[in-house]
């Protein structure tokens, strides 16, 4: 199969699923947008060995084309931290942390460029299943604070590190500030109990959930510091602001 055949393929398997019946877009851009929203939208459960094929190779050849970075690829700013702007479902780490919330299943809003979102469409939709399964468990919401590992799937990286951030209303507190350090301890508890030598940390709580971005790269650094042990940790940022507010973080 092409791409172009795969994508198709997958959007009239995700349309069967909802027993919707419409012709797919002819625009490959269209095409993309709505597969993702499929995905995106469709409920934790398990799917077929045909399409499990079609959608792997799928999402690994996407990965592919945008261009995969290693931990060799980069220049640590000091021993075993590293600064990297760019798309972290890019990073062949051993680990890259998600900013969830806290029914840990991933984004339900169509094409939403958060990056719960961009972990579980990249990843493809056993991720979903996985964590809901984690979910029906546990019988309960996530806390703030605390970590859950799952595996990549299709993600370059081989684990997902799940953490859900404290939501700032208003001014942040001393306990926000309290949460926010501890997804960082518990990411990396995670890692050494699994015996991760390399994370990516995202920005946790500094987009929807509005947590100041400036603050929250002052918990991350000195936590990371003062917690990682021996695990290499990156820094990952997706704009410049956060760029720059790390650079003068780390000299």
């Amino acid at each position: 199969m092409t791409q172009g055949e795969r994508r198709e393929y997958l959007i009239r398997r995700l349309l069967d699923e909802q027993g919707r019946s419409m012709m797919a877009p002819a625009d490959a851009g269209e095409q993309r947008r709505l597969l993702r929203a499929l995905m995106n939208v469709r409920a934790p459960g398990a799917a077929d060995g045909a399409f499990l094929a079609v959608q792997d190779a799928y999402l690994r050849e996407e990965t592919a084309k945008k261009g995969v970075t290693r931990l060799e690829d980069l220049a640590p700013v000091e021993p075993g931290l590293y600064l990297w702007q760019g798309d972290i479902t890019a990073l062949a780490v051993d680990a890259i942390v998600n900013a969830a919330n806290s029914g840990m299943t991933g984004c339900y809003v169509p094409g939403h460029h958060c990056i719960d979102n961009c972990i579980h469409t990249f990843a493809g939709v056993q991720l979903r299943l996985d964590c809901a399964r984690l979910m029906a468990a546990q019988g309960h919401d996530e806390p703030t604070g605390m970590a859950k590992l799952t595996a990549g799937y299709n993600l370059p990286c081989r684990y997902v590190i799940h953490t859900v951030g404290p939501i700032v209303d208003g001014a942040v507190t001393a306990r926000d500030q309290r949460l926010l350090a501890s997804c960082y301890r518990a990411c990396l508890d995670v890692a050494a109990e699994n015996g991760i030598g390399s994370v990516a940390f995202c920005c946790i709580s500094t987009g929807v959930f509005r947590f100041p971005k400036e603050r929250a790269a002052e918990i991350a650094v000195d936590t990371v510091r003062r917690h990682r042990g021996g695990i290499d940790v990156i820094f990952t940022v997706h704009s410049r602001e956060n760029y720059d507010i790390y650079r003068r973080l780390l000299g």
